[in-house]
């Protein structure tokens, strides 16, 4: 009986140092796992940060990106009508009220254009169809009126600087 007793002892004992022994390996784990989880946050948050900027730049130069296309269209449409092109002239021209239109209809952070600028381009979207109409029909006419309609969309987008354009300047 003594000898059981002994020997159960013997086997609390035992199990005592492993229970403690494998508590320690799991404390251990655990601040290991703790250090490297700072360790990576650490590295993650300022790489987190700089691409957060680098999107800002992205999207800022792609709204740019935009305007500038819509422009160039535009100016397209005037030297092919100016040239007596007038297909070329109706489908730059087509695709330059097509981009104004989508962008007119967008709000908020989504338009390309600040309010500003969609409110001073929106009386050109009136003049459309007359335009499509008159490079249609060959009409060299419309010469003149898609190279004053440039110099006004020019003066519009360039009359209300972008956002991004606002923030590089005041800084």
């Amino acid at each position: 009986m003594s000898d059981e007793r002994g020997a159960s002892v013997e086997e609390a004992r035992v199990r005592r140092v492993e229970e403690s022994r494998l508590s320690g390996t799991f404390s251990r784990v655990g601040i290991y796992v703790g250090v490297a989880l700072v360790i990576f946050l650490i590295g993650f948050i300022p790489m987190w940060l700089r691409a957060r900027e680098n999107a800002g730049q992205r999207d800022a130069a792609r709204r740019e990106l935009r305007v500038s296309r819509m422009q160039n269209a535009l100016a397209s449409a005037a030297v092919d009508a100016a040239r007596g092109e007038y297909e070329p002239a109706r489908q730059s021209a087509s695709d330059f009220f097509t981009a104004l239109r989508e962008e007119a209809d967008l709000a908020g952070n989504e338009s390309t254009l600040t309010a500003a600028q969609r409110d001073g381009l929106r009386p050109m979207l009136q003049q459309r169809d007359d335009l499509i109409t008159l490079l249609a029909r060959s009409d060299p006419a419309v010469a003149p009126r898609l190279l004053d309609m440039h110099a006004a969309f020019r003066k519009a987008v360039l009359a209300v600087p972008p956002e991004g354009r606002q923030n590089q300047q005041q800084q």
